[in-house]
Order: C-alpha cells, then sequence, then structure tokens
C-alpha cells in the first residue's frame, strides 16, 4: 500500500516570507534616500552656481553698513540726487542693463541700491522687511552719504518702497517716479505660490534646493511674460541672471511676494498723505500689474501726479523706453546740486 507524501507548504528552514506591509516600508524608505540624496545634490549644485554667478558678477560699487546692516550701492554722477529702486528678483544691475543708470547718470548724481536680501545686501532675519522698513534704511543710508534730498525712482516692489519713503520722511523726498507699480491689493497667484517658499526652515529647504532649478527652467517663460506684449529685450543678456538664481536671493523673493498684498493694503490707506510731485509710468500691455487697476487707478487718485502709459510695452518698460524714463526724473529733479552731491564718496 502507498502512502501519499505530504507536501508542507512552509518555506525552508531559515526564510520568513516578506509582509506586505514590510515591503511598503522598505519602498518608502527607498524613496526617501532618493528623494534626499536628490535634494543634496540639488543643494551641492546650487551652490557651485552661486560662487560661479558671484565670481562673474562681483559687487559692482561699495558698501554702507547701517546698524549693522550692511548695503550693496552704486553712485555715480553729479547734479541734482536720483535714487532708483529696482523690483523684485532682480539687483540693481537691472538698471544698468536697461540704460537707465547711465543715462540718468549723465545729468544726475545716481543712487542705486541692491535692496535687502538682493545682489549684495544683507536681509536680516530679525527684521520683517516690509516696504516701511527698507525705506527706513534706505533713508539712513542716504544720510550717511549726505543725500538731504532726492528724486526716487521704484520699478515694481521697489515702487511700494519708493511710495514708503515719501510717505514717511517726506523732506527726502521731492518726487516720485514709480515705473510698473502694484498699488492695490489685487487678487493674484503670486502670493499664495511664495507662501510655501517664505515659511521658516521649509522655505530655506526650498530655497537651497528647489526654487534655483525651477527659476533657471521656468525662467524664460517668466522674462516673456514680464515684456509682454513687447518681445523680450536683447539687453536682457546684460543682466546677471546668476545672481538671482542664487538660493538666498530666491528666498528673499519669495518673502516680497508672500507680502505683497498686504504691503498693497498698509501703503494704499495712506496715498491721500502724498502731496510731492509724482509721475506714474507703466506699460499699456502689463500683464504683471495691469496698468487700469494699478497707475491709472494711482494717478486719478493723486492730486497733481502724472501718467505717462507707454503704449505695446508690458512690465519692463525701461528696457524699451529708458530716455523717457530719464525724461521723467528730470522733469522732478530740483534744488542744488552742491546739497545733492554733499558728502559723496563717504
Amino acid at each position: 500500500m502507498k502512502h501519499k507524501t505530504k507536501h508542507s507548504t512552509r518555506p525552508p528552514t531559515g526564510k520568513r516570507p516578506i509582509s506586505p506591509r514590510a515591503s511598503f516600508v522598505s519602498r518608502q524608505a527607498q524613496g526617501l534616500g532618493i528623494g534626499a540624496a536628490g535634494l543634496l545634490t540639488s543643494a551641492l549644485v546650487n551652490q557651485v552656481n552661486r560662487r560661479r554667478a558671484e565670481t562673474k558678477t562681483p559687487p559692482a560699487g561699495a558698501f554702507i553698513e547701517v546698524d549693522g546692516i550692511r548695503l550693496h550701492y552704486v553712485d555715480l554722477g553729479e547734479g541734482p540726487a536720483v535714487v532708483l529702486l529696482h523690483g523684485n528678483g532682480v539687483t540693481l544691475q537691472d538698471f544698468e542693463a536697461s540704460g537707465v543708470l547711465g543715462l540718468a547718470a549723465a545729468k544726475h548724481r545716481v543712487i542705486a541700491f541692491d535692496r535687502p536680501g538682493f545682489g549684495y545686501s544683507n536681509r536680516p532675519r530679525s527684521t520683517v522687511w516690509t516696504p516701511a522698513a527698507q525705506a527706513d534704511l534706505i533713508a539712513r543710508a542716504l544720510a550717511q552719504l549726505g543725500v538731504q534730498q532726492a528724486v526716487v525712482l521704484g520699478h515694481s516692489w521697489g515702487a511700494m518702497v519708493a511710495l514708503a519713503m515719501a510717505l514717511n520722511d517726506p523732506a527726502l523726498v521731492s518726487g516720485l517716479v514709480l515705473l510698473s507699480g502694484y498699488y492695490y491689493p489685487t487678487a493674484r497667484p503670486d502670493p499664495l505660490l511664495a507662501s510655501l517658499s517664505a515659511l521658516p526652515v521649509v522655505g530655506d529647504l526650498i530655497a537651497m534646493t528647489v526654487s534655483p532649478l525651477l527659476g533657471l527652467a521656468t525662467g524664460p517663460a517668466a522674462l516673456k511674460f514680464s515684456f509682454a506684449p513687447a518681445p523680450v529685450s536683447e539687453k536682457m543678456a546684460d543682466f546677471p541672471m546668476g545672481l538671482a538664481l542664487r538660493p538666498s536671493q530666491m528666498r528673499a523673493a519669495a518673502a516680497e511676494g508672500a507680502m505683497m498684498v498686504p504691503a498693497a493694503i498698509a501703503l494704499a490707506r495712506r496715498f491721500g498723505e502724498l502731496t510731492l510731485p509724482v509721475i506714474v509710468m507703466a506699460g499699456e500691455g502689463d500683464l504683471v500689474t495691469h496698468a487700469a487697476k494699478h497707475a491709472e487707478r494711482l494717478a486719478g487718485e493723486l492730486s497733481g501726479a502724472e501718467l505717462r502709459i507707454v503704449p505695446h510695452q508690458g512690465h519692463f518698460l525701461h528696457y524699451a523706453v529708458p530716455e523717457e524714463v530719464v525724461a521723467s526724473i528730470s522733469a522732478l529733479t530740483t534744488g542744488p546740486a552742491e546739497n545733492a552731491n554733499k558728502g559723496k564718496g563717504s
């Protein structure tokens, strides 16, 4: 009589089946390891790019320290003083590349600052860098440079700083030229997109790893959007894009994007206090800060303000019409040149 052999379903001795949960945990751990390696690699690449950008474009001017904060600036020309304040995401070289700085310096003493966190200027975390805080810092820097009165030009986010300077220190600001500014709280996606990158710790991680590479990938499209309906100016080739893509500057740009709407709310409440001459310039087709919602509205609310709309231009209109921008500056510059130049080079 034959006996049937029973085959055991147990695995060979010493081997146990891997449970679904353990397999899932293992895959998760592998994924996290790959992700961490990717972030580390991107951080290293960004640091190499940062050093390369700073070697290629070293500081263009001088430094001044105000209450422990180091500001980078250029100081060119002679005549009535003019202060240039760039927009978000760029540096003072924006005015060099566009031609505004050189043209203005032919007849004026022109001081262009890297605003806090941009270019080579510090942006300490101990301060919330609202337009008012930046305005106060720049006003104190100008006092050290011997500037008693100046026409202040601000582009985009810099226009809010220029307005804050005029509101908080009216004796210093003799006139305003405002380019492509955001003056009223209107709905837009920028603050939502920037809020995550502006958070403590998480924002630093994003700025060190993802933001510069994302900025590099999306940069051409962003430039096209900023210049539209005009084509991107060939002058942009002279702008040091590498400086703008450094982690520290990406973090500063995110913070200003997140702050834009509340900053506009705070400023708009005080526009009625302005009594100085103001020239408001905007591109007719600006897709970033629409002329009708901002420039036209502001010029209509300010007594005596002059509105200059540039046809067929967008947010970066100063690249196309630097002569018109400088003409607006010249229309507002008054006062003795010796007062404007007192203390130059200090």
